[in-house]
């Protein structure tokens, strides 16, 4: 979501050079190139206002002490006031009530509600561990009212059936009470989309002009961002706050149920400033990585059994279900300081299609890879079986081998703690800290 205005700012940082205070040509300088930065990432133009005159105000004259550099205290004061226009904290949802808690969905047609409230209701029911029930009360479209039913099935939580000739009320009324008799914590209403305010694109000032015309009808409480993934304009979580008043709760961060964050303003204000947010990272991990796999697959390295083609095909699997490549390094830290054509380079198309190959062959071939490398017609068989020619069967196998060279290493010298250390001097700056 912040690519753009990643580089753009680390650009302009680059203007901050030499020692003692920060001179003010050099912080005017590089403001007009932040506020140009803003402006074109779609932040609104009052906020950047705001914003460069609290940075200019704070970073002129400033002393800067010998532990930090000219362009690391200018980092610190922007990262400082990028939190406070995104609100400084997370601001949870509040469901301190009388059950069930009853959350309304609001938002035009076309901007990911339906699939946001069974991302949230997933949300609730595995980290808050609450009891959910959601509902439809778009009676103009049939096709809403089954891919709610389709979500909830997928994620285990409780439909309420509504029909198209209820009124959207009496739908409302009915679901609680049903809700109540049945002891659930939460019930999200997802209501159907309005269509006279809708734009062709929902990014950027798009979203913060919606977010506000939502506001002024109703009393919202907090916004979720969706579809951040394919955004490339950060300018939505940089405006909605101050523009509405209201606090960003959450941000969807791709297609699948589970592709849903809290929105914390110190981990966004990291990213856009390519630190990366390893907190994030950490979590997903925790959430989404199969345990059992896991400890069985460190219980097999340990024995020296070796790690095999079905090992790497989990490991592949179990990346992409953490979004891929593209999700973990953003969250890297000084994943940021790469080139916008290296980044280009990262993509998960030959992750994908590993996973294809791996997938063509029998599980005998996983197990013994060799049998697949000394033979030319099991290579010709998996590659038409993938869609894929020989040279990518070879590719694969000769990244497997590495990767068994490395882990082998791994656990004859010093474990993971020692590898990292290995790597430690060709990694970028702040990447992968060791104590």
């Amino acid at each position: 979501m912040f690519e753009s205005l990643t580089e753009r700012l680390n650009r302009a940082f680059k203007n901050v050079i030499g020692r003692g205070r920060l001179k003010e040509d050099q912080i005017k300088e590089t403001l007009r190139e932040v506020r140009k930065a803003l402006l074109e990432d779609d932040v609104a133009l009052s906020v950047v206002k705001d914003f460069v005159h609290e940075i200019q105000e704070k970073a002129i004259g400033q002393v800067i002490g010998a532990e930090l550099s000219p362009q690391q205290a200018f980092l610190k004061i922007v990262n400082d006031q990028l939190v406070k226009i995104m609100g400084e904290v997370n601001t949870g949802l509040n469901l301190k009530t009388l059950p069930p808690a009853v959350i309304l969905m609001a938002g035009l047609q076309g901007s990911g509600k339906t699939t946001t409230v069974a991302k949230l209701a997933k949300w609730l029911k595995e980290t808050q561990y609450k009891s959910v029930s959601v509902v439809s009360t778009d009676i103009y479209r049939p096709a809403a009212i089954e891919q709610l039913q389709t979500l909830a099935n997928e994620v285990g939580i409780n439909f309420f059936q509504s029909q198209l000739t209820e009124k959207p009320l009496k739908i409302v009324e009915n679901a609680i009470l049903q809700a109540k008799k049945q002891q659930q914590d939460v019930l999200i209403i997802d209501t159907a989309g309005r269509l006279h305010i809708d734009q062709t694109s929902m990014t950027g000032q798009d979203a913060v002009n919606t977010a506000k015309v939502f506001n002024d009808i109703l009393p919202l409480t907090g916004i979720i961002l969706t579809k951040t993934d394919g955004d490339a304009r950060g300018g939505a979580a940089l405006s909605i706050r101050q523009i509405t008043g209201k606090p960003i709760k959450f941000m969807g961060v791709g297609e699948k149920v589970d592709a849903l964050e809290p929105f914390y303003p110190e981990r966004v204000a990291s990213r856009i400033l390519g630190m990366g947010d390893i907190l994030t990272l950490i979590e997903e991990v925790e959430r989404k990585v199969d345990k059992v796999k896991a400890e069985k697959l460190a219980k097999k390295l340990q024995k020296g059994q070796g790690f095999d083609l079905n090992d790497l095909r989990d490991q592949l699997k179990q990346m992409l279900n953490m979004g891929g490549m593209a999700n973990m390094m953003d969250k890297l830290p000084g994943m940021g300081a790469l080139s916008k054509g290296m980044k280009a380079k990262v993509n998960d198309k030959e992750m994908i299609r590993s996973v294809a190959i791996l997938d063509s062959m029998t599980v005998y071939e996983r197990r013994f890879p060799t049998v697949v490398g000394n033979s030319g017609s099991r290579k010709r068989r998996i590659a038409l079986g993938a869609g894929t020619d020989i040279q990518n069967i070879n590719r694969v196998l000769k990244q497997h081998e590495q990767m068994q060279k490395m882990i082998k290493k791994m656990t004859t010298k010093g474990g993971l703690t020692g590898m990292m250390r290995g790597l430690q001097g060709r990694l970028p700056p702040g990447a992968f800290p060791l104590a």
